[in-house]
């Protein structure tokens, strides 16, 4: 397996409910100024500017929501990856996942993301590192969130 695409078309994964049965932990945050202002979590870990990227005509000087949403993205696929390496008996030191979110404009004339997740898995072999993959896609909530929603392609390497 060297890429799967979850295609934002795809009609069978809409049938499937993935809605939590328990909420365990809330995370709160807060915008001030939209993608010119800054981001707060009530927590206080989160305190952050936020600027537009150049690519969209702003300075840059700042984050955006498409990096924040990266970031939390890899993080959470990295965390399921590890979770179903470890029920299935594998060790995934040394593994990582890199995301990408792209935004754009979409057919009904507002914007949406594509998601591109880089997966290495260094020690494993091609074909169990991809039926892990495939599991923590199925796992992940952020997976969850988004299939049937926007295009997710992962690319293990």
């Amino acid at each position: 397996m060297s890429d799967t695409t979850a295609d934002a078309t795809t009609a069978d994964t809409a049938t499937v409910d993935t809605r939590p049965t328990k909420i365990m932990y809330v995370a709160e945050a807060t915008a001030h100024g939209g993608r010119d202002g800054y981001v707060t979590s009530q927590d206080g870990q989160i305190s952050l500017k936020v600027a537009m990227p150049p690519a969209l005509g702003g300075d840059g000087n700042g984050t955006n929501p498409e990096q924040l949403f990266a970031a939390g993205f890899s993080a959470c696929f990295h965390n399921a990856l590890v979770l179903v390496g470890r029920r299935a008996g594998f060790d995934l030191t040394g593994s990582t996942v890199a995301a990408k979110v792209g935004i754009g404009p979409n057919a009904q004339r507002g914007y949406g993301l594509a998601v591109a997740l880089s997966v290495s898995l260094p020690v494993l072999d091609q074909g169990i590192a991809g039926k892990l993959v495939d599991a923590a896609h199925e796992v992940c909530p952020y997976s969850n969130a988004t299939r049937g929603n926007i295009d997710v392609t992962i690319l293990l390497g």
